[in-house]
């Protein structure tokens, strides 16, 4: 049998067996998460109802099929001969497989369609049901079908094929998802990606796959800090993901993009910003300096000696405020400018904290990711020099700017010259793309991640190139599909094959 080409799901997999409490017809458990991922797979999928079916389950199926681009086909036994033509028309036939997914509630039907030479599926069968035909599959949930359509391409395709389990929030997932980067058939490099959901057993779905990409951050219940120069003592994670680690931690040979402990230091902004301080191995005679910007740790913004210790950090104001813990938590991007030491006293900015330098940088900010040995940037509006702002915070009492950094930036006026997100489109002369190159390749070694983000600012009376900020697998959206997405399928693929050529040499010692 050839790869999976088409999905006929029958009306009695997606529909609950009962109304809800206003009458309305209403998805069983799991038909959104798989419509979701079918929607985006790039396989040819239909919702098939029979004649008999009411008004309003056929309005809430034809409803589904436009909002996830599926086809509706009507598919009684008496008229199976004509649906199935009617889908190969419609879908082509290459000699590649269909699939069609129903449940024990149409037996008869689904005899008709096996002869027919397509796989069948069934959902929930009763326990009177023999699970003894080796020409049909058999699944318990619909979560469990994304697991079974890569087993089937996986055997359908070559012996080199590397699995890619992922698990990430549903908005990040849909944000890949409809970019193309996970495909349940193979890629031309040769990964197929699984979907892994905590609603089946872990330990079952990483059976079948050689590599998990994850963004761990998503899943961060809470993070314990400590008031000492220690880093991080503590990240608390959800269920599925704790099980998830759980296993990584019993396979050390098991290739992650990448181990927690790798990602851990982009939780803190303090531990970046130690970290990043050994840039200076990169500066040389007559180019401008990449470097972090100064900082400094505070427990309490009440604490007497405050300004002296802004001084030694040589800090000076304004400063922008921001919580040590970076990610995972609800309030880790709630930030603020502070224009006079009295805008320390009751600030509204989680602690401990660290104070960083305000950088005046024409409101350009350069976003880099990197992708494995790859290496792209886009250019983003970004905040204004300290003298618009401190205009802007004179009007407001003096008081401080506070700000949610994932939802909107303080602005004094818009930024004439780009777009937001612009890829290479801004002939900025001042960036040293070689420069922060460099420092790309120097923190992929010193942090051992596989995919990562920074933002750069460029001072504007120095030239500093000036590292604000770092996180872990960002989505790279500015960037074009055409260049993002095989690079990041190369990344994934470069780290598998590291993974196992250090086994490999391990094992020969």
């Amino acid at each position: 049998m050839g790869a999976i080409a088409g999905i006929l799901l029958d009306s009695s997999v997606l529909l609950a067996s009962d109304d809800d409490s206003n009458g309305n017809a209403s998805l069983r458990p799991g038909a959104g998460y798989l419509l979701r991922r079918l929607h985006y797979s790039k396989i040819h999928t239909g919702i098939a109802y029979g004649l008999g079916l009411s008004a309003h389950k056929v309005e809430l199926l034809e409803s589904m099929a436009r909002q996830y681009s599926f086809d509706c086909f009507i598919l009684n036994a008496t008229t199976v001969e004509n649906t199935m033509n009617e889908i190969v028309q419609a879908w082509g036939d290459n000699g590649r497989s269909f699939l069609h997914v129903i449940s024990n509630k149409n037996i008869d039907l689904f005899l008709n369609i096996q002869n027919r030479g397509w796989m069948i599926v069934i959902l929930n069968v009763d326990s009177d049901i023999a699970r003894d035909n080796s020409s049909m599959l058999y699944i318990d949930k619909l979560e469990e079908l994304p697991l079974t359509i890569c087993r089937l391409n996986r055997k359908a395709s070559s012996n080199d094929i590397v699995t890619v389990g992922y698990v990430m929030k549903p908005s990040r997932e849909e944000d890949f998802a409809k970019r193309g980067a996970f495909p349940l058939y193979p890629t031309q490099n040769g990964l197929i990606f699984m979907p892994l959901t905590f609603e089946l057993t872990m330990s079952s779905q990483l059976q079948e796959v050689d590599i998990v990409l994850h963004k761990a951050t998503d899943e961060i219940v809470s993070v314990e800090m400590s008031n000492s120069s220690e880093f991080i003592n503590k990240v608390t994670y959800t269920r599925g993901m704790q099980e998830l680690a759980r296993f990584i931690e019993h396979q050390p040979n098991f290739c992650v993009i990448d181990p927690l402990n790798n990602i851990y230091p982009v939780l803190d902004r303090l531990k970046i910003q130690q970290i990043l301080l050994g840039l200076e191995t990169l500066k040389r005679e007559g180019r401008c300096e990449v470097r972090p910007p100064n900082f400094l740790k505070v427990d309490n913004f009440n604490e007497p000696n405050l300004v002296q210790r802004l001084s030694e950090a040589k800090l000076s104001l304004p400063c922008i405020v921001k919580p040590q813990v970076a990610c995972g938590v609800a309030d880790a991007h709630s930030m603020a400018i502070v224009f006079g030491v009295e805008n320390f006293e009751g600030l509204n900015v989680p602690l401990p904290a660290v104070v960083q330098e305000y950088v005046d940088h024409s409101s350009s900010l350069f976003k880099f990711y990197v992708l494995g040995e790859k290496v792209f940037y886009a250019v983003k509006k970004s905040t204004p020099n300290a003298d618009i702002l401190a205009k802007l915070s004179e009007r407001n009492g003096p008081k401080p700017l506070h700000f949610d950094s994932l939802k909107s930036l303080p602005t004094g006026a818009e930024n004439p010259h780009f777009g937001d997100g612009d890829f290479h489109k801004v002939n900025d002369q001042r960036l040293d793309v070689g420069l922060v190159t460099d420092a790309a390749s120097w923190l992929r070694r010193m942090l051992n991640l596989t995919i990562f983000g920074f933002d750069v600012v460029i001072q504007e009376r120095t030239g500093d190139h000036v590292i604000v900020d770092v996180n872990y697998l960002p989505s790279f959206k500015e960037v074009p599909d055409n260049d993002a997405i095989p690079a990041f399928w190369e990344a994934i693929k470069r780290k598998f094959e590291l993974t196992e050529t250090k086994q490999t040499t391990i094992a020969s010692s």
